[in-house]
């Protein structure tokens, strides 16, 4: 059906499930085609770097005890050509290995056993994190001593070279970069960038404010640009 607004229908959301456990496969699956998105299923990781490189998906449900390799490998691959939403299905419950899943590129980490609506309304949050912005920033450009951020295009450049950044990461650097100047607490950024249920996640902040130092600091172990205020949050100086 097209929308009022729009003179062409919306194509359907992709989703890859990638789990060597049949039951849980099958029960995503029923789930996400009840709710009309569009499902396709690997059960190791070879298969699942096949599938996403031949069918694009627009989000990734991933289990990280696979048979053939660990999910954290198949991460990597991914993160090598692709910047889609990837949200980890793990039993694995530590901190650690959490971080250490982020750290590849993950974008959220839900733990086995999950609730389906709670992992439903992760896997939107995700796809909306990755859908451009709507209109109103047409020319907004940010430029640093070091990179420029282009609010419009959802582009950072740096030293003449566009940044690969990952839809979380973008996010994240744009809620930083329209309040310049100011502090923006801890609860704050994890609500705006992964969704109202969160706010004590802070180890992914962590992990994600390492990242862009990584790439975009002169001096990541002394960051100029992403400034940490001790147990209150983050601030974005140019």
């Amino acid at each position: 059906m097209l929308s009022p607004a729009e003179g062409t229908p919306q194509a359907p959301t992709r989703v890859l499930v990638i789990d060597d456990e049949p039951q849980i496969v099958r029960a995503l699956v029923i789930n996400l085609k009840a709710r009309r998105y569009e499902v396709d299923a690997a059960h190791d990781g070879a298969t699942a770097l096949r599938l996403a490189a031949a069918r694009h998906p627009d989000v990734i449900v991933l289990d990280l005890g696979l048979p053939d390799m660990d999910g954290v490998e198949v991460i990597k691959g991914l993160r090598g050509w692709t910047r889609v939403p990837i949200l980890v299905l793990s039993a694995r419950h530590s901190s650690d290995e959490k971080v250490e899943a982020l750290d590849a590129g993950a974008d959220d980490y839900v733990t086995k056993p999950f609730g389906m609506d709670e992992l439903l309304a992760r896997l939107r949050a995700a796809v909306r994190r990755a859908e451009p912005a709507g209109g109103g920033d047409d020319e907004v450009l940010v430029e640093t001593g070091t990179f420029t951020v282009d609010l419009a295009a959802k582009k950072v450049n740096r030293a003449g070279k566009d940044v690969r950044l990952t839809p979380t990461e973008w996010h994240l650097l744009e809620v930083l970069v329209r309040n310049s100047g100011r502090l923006v607490s801890q609860k704050q950024l994890l609500q705006e960038v992964w969704g109202p249920s969160y706010g004590t996640e802070t180890n992914y902040l962590r992990v994600y404010m390492a990242q862009l130092r990584r790439k975009l600091e002169a001096d990541p172990s002394h960051p100029e640009h992403f400034v940490t205020e001790p147990g209150m949050g983050y601030r974005f100086e140019r």
